[in-house]
């Protein structure tokens, strides 16, 4: 029996609460009143025909087993029925008052166990179900007459309708479309938003980072002189507001006409893209985003992962930058062919004019070259796209029809005149100059391509156009072996006005002759009166001025011998140190500076010169230990360039200006982001008017110098200067040979030698003195230069110490050996210090020739019984 709807013992009423049973008379009587009423007897059972006995009701034909109902599909209810009533059977009517009558019971059997009791056997009591078999359930045989059946042993399903089939291959193709469009939406939009936050965009500073660029040199007239260009080739730098909107359209007409109003990426663009991809078309789906992204990452692979990315970071930069930091940021890095990076550089380059001044055609034609750069001089196909971009831009309201219509093609100027200005020749000396200057100031040269900068110079035109001029005169049909070098420098401010190093011919002269270091000879002299002056000693001071004179003994036990170039350089043994300066005798210079501890050799000693020198503007002499360099001999070495710079400093009254090439550098923009300090500090004193008195007595007694090398100042102006001459060993021929001069508003420095130190010699044959060519370089320079100048005089100052006119001295004619009687100075200086004749360093740096293989003027030291000499 199926008893899975009874929950009550056998013999109960079947869905009947289970109640405890009370004993007759034992019932709960309920209380009158308005309490409810009894619960209502039950009703009793029906009566059977037949007397007593019971009789089950008539039961349903079973069903073939082959024709059973299946259960309702999950979700759906059979039709409820009551339990133990026939079904179809109507339902009991509701009670009255609440009134039930009572059902008579009969007396219950024992309980017994289900699992003990056979279905139909005795004291199986009747539930009121149908007795049929418990895996028949009639009462879903009409629930879903279209579902197909299935038999007891779980076989397959019958075979569908057509209809049937159809509709569900429909429905399943339905939901693999859901699916695979919600993958192909919810996955990539994921994947973009994880990329999104991932992904980082250049900045306009990090792409300006990694372009190099032009670096512009120009004059001090803002002329220009040349330009650097890096080997990545011309690139010049603007600001978003300083590229013309004229450009801009025709950026966008030629490459992205949605670019204003895009957040990116054009999906247009792409289909269009994809589709000229599968049928052999030109043309791509980029955006301007897109290629400043691939242009400003440098990352140029075809792959998908490359192009994702690219999208993503081209949408992103929409999001963090304006169109314009955007459009301008394209245009800067761009290539327009001819060497041109830059919508700047590639104006100069087609029409020499800034991108400011294009005209919408040549914009056009500018644009049109951003698909094929490489065929720039291709007529055919720069006329195509120029119209190409010309008509988009009608098309788009950017210009109006009628220009079209008036509009010619621009022609470019000849590719061979398009040639940047690279700097060569003597200017690439002074890039160099200027190179090294502000890399020591923190602009080494890759700042300064990277930031597309515009060095102005302290370098006049003019003046420097002179100073070749000069060197190309004097030293025309001059033998090929010898080398030149001339330097000017303003008094005022320290500014090299003009610098040449040499003609720079590549394989044949590419040294920089100014800027190398060589032996100055006797122009170094004033370095020696400038110490003697800080010892309160003045031009009245002297000395032994014969030729020539021991000073001490050589390491093998000879003495050591000074001479003068000859009797016009050599005076008495009274000789005042103006007199001395004038013909450049070398025994007084450097007894002065001698000093061995003896009252008789006490002079200034080795330091004091060369602090003096240091204070003026000469940075090289740390190998310098003996008294050659009072007659610049020896370890004693400077550059032309630092000669001009130490001799401004007297120009300039004893003010030193740091010495400086460059005027100004300047962003793309004209922002000025360097000027070197030009500010003066007194050179040979802590004030300004000492230092002042210094300097004034320096160029009292440099004066007359001019006069006596036969030279000829500029009518108006005064000048002041000193030659130099080394000797080149016992040849009785000088090696190197020197003029340096100036006026109060120029100091200029001249030399002439060979690439190796050896014996020089004029066209002639004849031997170059200091009074030769570079004199004669010296002075042409200057006459042209000071040419329509103002007039000119040095300052009056109060002289120091004794004057020449309160010395009485004589000029000695003969070479008669000296007595070795000289003036010692009253009170020696605290920072001279004894050079006996003993000192291994003393003996070794006189006997032997110098680093350059030269002796100084003249052979300071010469061997026993050597007296030749030159001045």
């Amino acid at each position: 029996m199926n008893d899975q709807y009874n929950r009550s013992w056998p013999g109960q009423e079947p869905d009947e609460p289970r109640r405890a049973q009370w004993p007759a008379g034992d019932e709960p009587q309920w209380p009158g009143g308005n309490e409810a009423p009894p619960r209502a007897p039950r009703r009793p059972a029906p009566q059977w025909p037949n007397g007593n006995e019971q009789q089950r009701p008539a039961r349903r034909p079973e069903l073939d087993r082959t024709q059973r109902r299946v259960p309702p599909p999950p979700g759906r209810r059979p039709p409820s029925r009551q339990p133990g009533r026939p079904q179809g059977a109507p339902p009991d009517r509701p009670p009255r008052d609440g009134y039930r009558p009572p059902v008579p019971t009969e007396p219950e059997p024992e309980p017994s166990l289900l699992t003990h009791t056979e279905l139909g056997s005795a004291g199986y009591t009747n539930d009121g179900y149908e007795s049929g078999p418990i895996d028949a359930p009639t009462e879903f045989a009409d629930d879903d007459p279209g579902e197909p059946e299935t038999d007891n042993e779980g076989k397959a399903k019958p075979e569908l309708t057509r209809r049937q089939r159809k509709k569900r291959l429909w429905r399943r193709v339905r939901r693999t479309l859901y699916v695979m469009a919600g993958l192909g939406v919810v996955i990539p939009a994921a994947a973009f938003t994880i990329a999104y936050f991932l992904v980082d965009v250049p900045t306009p500073e990090q792409v300006l980072a990694d372009q190099s660029q032009v670096v512009t040199y120009y004059y001090a007239d803002n002329t220009v002189m040349g330009k650097d260009i890096p080997d990545s080739g011309n690139r010049q730098i603007l600001k978003p507001g300083e590229i013309p909107e004229v450009m801009k359209h025709a950026a966008y007409a030629a490459e992205d006409a949605t670019f204003e109003t895009n957040s990116g990426f054009d999906l247009t663009g792409i289909f269009r893209a994809v589709y000229n991809n599968f049928t052999g078309g030109t043309g791509g789906g980029s955006t301007i985003s897109q290629q400043y992204i691939k242009k400003a990452t440098e990352n140029e692979e075809h792959t998908l992962t490359r192009k994702a990315t690219e999208l993503v970071k081209s949408f992103k930069l929409n999001r963090t930058q304006s169109k314009d930091e955007i459009i301008a940021g394209y245009l800067n890095i761009v290539f327009f062919g001819r060497g041109a990076y830059g919508v700047q550089a590639a104006a100069h380059v087609y029409f020499n004019k800034d991108a400011a001044q294009l005209t919408p055609s040549e914009a056009a034609f500018l644009a049109g070259l951003i698909q094929g750069p490489s065929r720039s001089e291709n007529t055919e196909y720069t006329t195509r796209r120029w119209n190409y971009v010309m008509d988009n831009m009608v098309k788009y309201n950017w210009l109006p029809a009628a220009d079209r219509q008036a509009a010619q093609y621009p022609t470019p100027q000849p590719k061979s005149q398009a040639k940047a200005q690279a700097i060569s020749g003597p200017n690439a000396f002074i890039q160099a100059q200027v190179e090294d200057e502000l890399a020591n100031a923190g602009y080494p040269k890759e700042r300064l391509q990277t930031g597309g900068y515009n060095i102005y110079t302290t370098i006049d035109p003019k003046a420097q156009q002179q100073m070749e001029q000069a060197v190309n005169d004097i030293m025309k049909g001059q033998p090929d072996e010898l080398r030149e070098a001339m330097v000017a420098v303003s008094p005022k401010d320290g500014g090299v006005v003009a610098y040449y190093g040499g003609p720079n011919k590549p394989g044949v002269d590419e040294v920089d002759w100014a800027n190398t270091m060589r032996n100055p000879g006797s122009s170094f002299k004033p370095f020696d009166l400038t110490a003697l002056l800080q010892t309160g000693k003045g031009l009245g001071e002297t000395y032994n001025g014969t030729s020539p004179q021991e000073f001490g003994k050589n390491a093998d036990g000879t003495a050591r011998k000074v001479t003068n170039a000859g009797a016009a350089n050599s005076c008495s043994e009274q000789c005042t140190v103006a007199e001395a300066m004038k013909i450049s005798a070398n025994t007084v210079f450097y007894g002065m500076v001698y000093n061995d501890g003896t009252p008789e050799h006490d002079g200034l000693g080795y330091q004091a010169v060369v602090k003096a020198a240091n204070q003026a503007g000469i940075n090289n002499l740390d190998d310098v230990h003996d008294a050659n360099v009072s007659i610049g001999g020896g370890t004693a070495r400077a550059t032309a360039l630092e000669m001009a710079s130490s001799y401004a400093t007297f120009a300039g009254d004893g003010a030193r200006h740091p010495q400086h090439f460059v005027a100004k550098v300047t962003s793309p923009g004209g922002e000025v982001v360097y000027q070197p300090p030009t500010d003066a500090k007194p050179a040979f004193a802590n004030s300004q008017d000492k230092s002042k008195q210094i300097a004034g007595n320096v160029t009292t007694a440099l004066k007359p110098v001019i006069g006596f090398t036969k030279l000829t100042c500029p009518s108006n102006h005064e000048c002041a200067g000193k030659t130099g001459t080394q000797q080149y060993k016992d040849t009785g021929m000088n090696s190197d040979v020197w003029m340096v001069g100036y006026t109060p508003s120029i100091a200029v420095s001249s030399w002439v030698g060979t690439p190796t130190p050896g014996p020089i010699k004029d066209k002639n044959g004849k031997s170059i003195s200091s009074s030769g060519l570079p004199a004669l370089m010296w002075q042409e320079f200057l006459t042209n230069y000071l040419k329509d100048k103002p007039a000119e005089k040095f300052p009056t100052v109060q002289p120091i110490g004794k004057t020449p006119e309160q010395a009485t001295t004589s000029t000695v004619t003969t070479t008669t050996p000296p007595t070795n009687t000289t003036t010692p100075p009253s009170s020696p200086p605290e920072s001279s210090s004894p050079e006996t004749p003993s000192s291994s360093s003393e003996r070794t740096r006189t006997r032997t020739s110098p680093p350059s293989s030269s002796r100084p003027n003249g052979g300071i030291i010469l061997p026993p019984g050597n007296t030749d000499s030159s001045g």
